[in-house]
């Protein structure tokens, strides 16, 4: 049977045919739609899933599982992987009983934000097993695949995707799902599971590099059930040009191959780490001139050019090092055609007519960043604004911190308030550094409620402990919203759909020891901004709580505010509403031959009133009795 999926989708079915007894996470795109697709299934598939606090601890809740005999999944970003490695490091050292598998998404072109990490290197820092994903089809094979390795091996396996292979959808041949249902039995071994002697230590560490030669071994000669080899090889016969690629550029190599019908030796390598050097070396026999393709680090590429110098085989390699291929971004039709040219010492024609390329090109429409409608973030940071200004402080004299999710849209037109952006929770970690360094004015820190639960806490203790004089504002919308609006520890339990406790920012922060804490409605402007101004000059560690829920998750919940509209008798075309906020619910008019200037307000209003609150002749009205 085949089914369109995206590779997301593709893994969650994998990880339904494999067996997988426990499966956690993190929500971080390009990962998120995993978990999102098992979720509404957990019942019904009798398996343990949840959004961890963060990646660490969803990483080590898998790690325990696998330990105790199940089969185990954790999904997380690539940012997610530095999260989780303190553990992750120790634990692949350690091996599992039960299978393990550690899916990670990089974002080679930094489509969803944050750097553009190859994951790569940690699995050869941690001596962990990697297989990188071509197609939606190995999503699914490659979750089985893991799963039977990490068992054979007795350790964890990483499966690395990227956004072009998690987001795409094409057919895939479904399986039969694997039913197993194991007793949990974990035994006491703290030769194997602790660090606690140099000589276990090592120990471990022979035998991680043993299972990393058994993995090795298994994959050189797997072939999954829809027929997928791990790593392939094609020689062609009469060709002295070749090239080898891995994971996501093989749509795009694929067909250039086919569109012009180019004749190639290939090898396709789906184990990344370690990689199959004998496989490499025997294609390298073949050839005079290869061309590698991997997006993001040449690490495949270093490698080639390490075993054809053993070789003593004078080939002659193309790709990063000499400048044939970018060291940034993913690697599109074009890219990898114009490589090709290079490969080939030929020109391959285009059949694209550069006239419509250029019509296309001005058709792009431009996506600026701004808050939804109705979002309760462009009322902190209009608060914040105005509370900066009352106090009599330039803008650029401020420092307000920013962090990962939605608030960080606060950088953008018109608020442009936040000046930084660099991990999960760090937003108040330099806050303190600023204090540290000599700033004398007062330093914000900014931060979401889910990134304050994953990795605020611990600098918010370090805040007040080390007595800093600092603002924080928690906005807390009450969802990770960026994601896809997954629950936090702070969602308000979904009237018993969810079997969690409810855990309440401003309870945390008092257990941390913050004296000064409020809570303000960011709907509500004029009390905002004096309760702002207020936690600005207080002398120790303040905290605002910008506390309403996302407006998004308030519509689907069928939340009705009052509505607001332009009196155009009163409007001046003045634009300060629109200026001042950006709401993608006004609509300015400008003066024609008929009309003066005005602004609208469309029927996509929300109602967060901050509109009436900005407008300084009173011409933005509630509207009453749908009127």
């Amino acid at each position: 049977m085949k089914k369109l999926l995206t590779g997301n989708e593709a893994i969650a079915e994998g990880v339904i045919e494999s067996g997988a007894e426990v499966v956690t996470g993190y929500p971080g795109t390009p990962s998120t739609e995993v978990i999102l697709t098992l979720l509404p299934q957990e019942k019904e598939l009798g398996i343990h899933i949840e959004w961890s606090v963060n990646e660490k601890v969803a990483f080590e809740i898998a790690a325990a599982a696998a330990w105790a005999g199940k089969r185990a999944l954790v999904t997380m970003k690539m940012s997610g992987v530095n999260v989780a490695a303190d553990s992750l490091a120790s634990i692949a050292y350690s091996g599992c009983t039960g299978g393990l598998v550690i899916f990670v998404a990089d974002d080679p072109g930094a489509n969803a934000g944050m750097p553009e990490q190859d994951s790569r290197h940690y699995a050869k820092s941690m001596v962990v097993p990697m297989l990188d994903l071509a197609s939606q089809q190995e999503c699914l094979d490659y979750v089985k695949v893991a799963f039977d390795i990490s068992e054979k091996i007795g350790g964890p396996v990483f499966l690395r995707s990227t956004t072009e292979i998690a987001h795409v959808a094409s057919d895939v041949v479904l399986g039969e799902k694997l039913n197993i249902k194991r007793e949990a039995h974990f035994e006491r071994d703290i030769v194997k599971y602790t660090k606690a002697g140099a000589a276990w230590c090592m120990a471990q560490h022979q035998d991680t590099l043993n299972r990393l030669t058994e993995a090795s071994k298994i994959a050189e000669n797997y072939i999954s059930e829809s027929g997928i080899k791990i790593n392939e090889i094609h020689i062609e016969a009469g060709s002295k040009c070749g090239v080898i690629y891995a994971g996501a550029v093989q749509g795009n190599f694929q067909e250039v191959l086919k569109r012009y019908n180019l004749k190639l030796s290939w090898l396709k390598i789906g184990m990344v780490h370690p990689l199959p050097e004998e496989r490499i070396k025997e294609f390298l026999k073949n050839i005079d001139r290869v061309l590698i393709l991997e997006e993001l680090d040449p690490l495949i590429e270093a490698e080639v050019m390490r075993i054809a110098y053993l070789l003593n085989r004078e080939v002659e390699i193309l790709g990063k090092f000499d400048k044939t291929l970018s060291l940034i971004g993913n690697y599109s039709f074009k890219k990898i055609k114009n490589a090709l040219e290079v490969l080939l010492k030929t020109k391959l024609e285009s059949g694209q007519d550069p006239k419509i390329l250029e019509r296309a090109k001005k058709l792009e429409v431009k996506r600026p960043t701004s808050f939804c409608i109705g979002c309760p973030h462009r009322g902190t940071y209009f608060a914040l604004n105005k509370a900066i200004k009352n106090l009599k402080y330039k803008k650029d004299e401020i420092i307000i911190t920013g962090d990962i999710g939605c608030t960080i849209l606060g950088m953008s037109k018109p608020f442009e308030s936040c000046w930084t952006e660099v991990a999960m929770g760090a937003s108040i970690g330099l806050a303190q550094g600023f204090k540290w360094a000599g700033i004398k004015k007062p330093v914000i820190a900014t931060i979401g409620d889910s990134t304050f639960f994953h990795a605020g806490i611990p600098p918010l203790i370090n805040a007040v402990y080390q007595k800093v004089p600092l603002t924080i504002i928690i906005l807390d919308n009450g969802w990770t919203a960026m994601t896809g609006f997954e629950e936090n520890p702070g969602t308000v339990n979904l009237n018993g759909v969810t079997n969690t406790r409810r855990v309440d920012i401003v309870e945390i922060c008092q257990g941390c020891g913050i004296e000064d804490i409020q809570i303000i409605d960011p709907y509500q402007s004029k009390k905002a901004t004096e309760s702002i101004m207020k936690a600005i000059e207080y002398t120790g560690v303040s905290v605002i709580v910008s506390r309403r829920e996302c407006a998004l998750q308030a519509k689907r919940k069928k939340v009705k505010l009052a509505k607001r509209k332009v009196n155009i008798d009163k409007c001046t075309g003045c634009r300060i509403c629109l200026s001042s906020l950006a709401c993608p619910a006004m609509v300015f008019h400008p003066k024609d031959a008929n009309n003066k200037a005005y602004m609208e307000i469309t029927s996509a209003c929300f109602g967060c009133g901050l509109c009436e609150f900005t407008c300084p002749f009173g011409a933005i009205e509630v509207i009453k009795d749908g009127k």
